[in-house]
């Protein structure tokens, strides 16, 4: 598959699935197209399914200067429009979701669907108990990992990052040496992220006027801190659907792909009404 000049980037990317409606898939931070590699195929019985590296990250193009969570909405938009996809079902994981969000406000137009897993949007957090005893104990583990990064240490930033944020402890060593060294590839690409001061933030006004189908959805063994984020979406989305993966945490794709499969695939037929179309043909 190419790497096209999109939005002024050489974006990679990868359309699998000859039939179906539009599914595109957004990676969160530290990984790439390869993190949806489980699903990918089971997705593509029923969509054509876009797989994309956002830039900064692994295959596609890394610029010198400091990067902004728009130029990343810009991306998503774009490479939608080059490959005449829209309108879409679009999924979003992590900070790929709090980037699906962030276009769905500025452009509802190229969505059929939208689907967020636990987008790191933290600046919709309200409450105060949970921001006096739950956030600094976030801010001191992303501080740690940024640490590392500015070190150049980017495999003790990205071990940190997985075993006290992403995905829990222990989990650094059940990944594949490959993701591993995507996750160590993509570090200062992290780092960029995370020096862009409107990264964790979401223009709430502009999403109040979506009005597709949505759906936010959560692991059951994830930080407490993104369960607060899909809360506060439910105030401004009072229309959205929710579900959560038993048992799972922040990448359900990757640790329980059947069950990410079968919502993903139930809410988006159901919505776009290709469940009716097939009784009745």
């Amino acid at each position: 598959m190419p790497n096209d000049k999109i939005n002024d980037v050489s974006l990679y990317w990868e359309l699998h699935g000859l039939e179906g409606e539009p599914l595109v898939l957004v990676h969160g931070s530290w990984g790439d197209h390869h993190n949806w590699d489980v699903v990918v195929d089971e997705l593509a019985k029923t969509f054509r399914v876009l797989t994309y590296d956002r830039r900064g990250h692994s295959r596609s193009e890394r610029l010198k200067q400091q990067g902004h969570t728009e130029e990343d909405v810009a991306d998503l938009i774009a490479v939608i429009e080059h490959l005449h996809l829209a309108p879409a079902h679009i999924v979003g994981n992590s900070f790929g979701a709090a980037i699906v969000l962030k276009a769905a406000a500025q452009r509802p137009d190229i969505f059929q669907t939208l689907i967020a897993h636990e987008p790191p949007l933290f600046g919709l957090i309200r409450d105060e108990t949970f921001l006096k005893n739950r956030l600094p104990v976030l801010n001191s583990r992303i501080e740690a990992v940024i640490d590392f990064i500015a070190e150049r240490e980017h495999e003790k930033a990205a071990e940190l990052f997985v075993e006290t944020i992403g995905m829990g402890p222990g989990s650094w060593k059940s990944l594949p040496k490959t993701t591993q060294q995507t996750f160590v590839f993509n570090a200062p690409t992290f780092y960029d992220e995370i020096m862009d001061p409107g990264s964790r933030q979401m223009n709430t006004q502009g999403l109040k006027q979506f009005g597709k189908p949505v759906l936010l959805t959560n692991g059951t063994q994830s930080p407490p801190f993104f369960l607060q984020v899909i809360e506060a979406l439910m105030q401004v989305l009072p229309h959205a659907e929710r579900a959560a993966f038993p048992e799972a945490g922040h990448v359900p794709h990757m640790s329980h792909p059947a069950s990410y499969v079968q919502v993903i695939r139930d809410f988006c037929l159901v919505n776009a009404g290709a469940l009716a179309r097939n009784f009745s043909a």
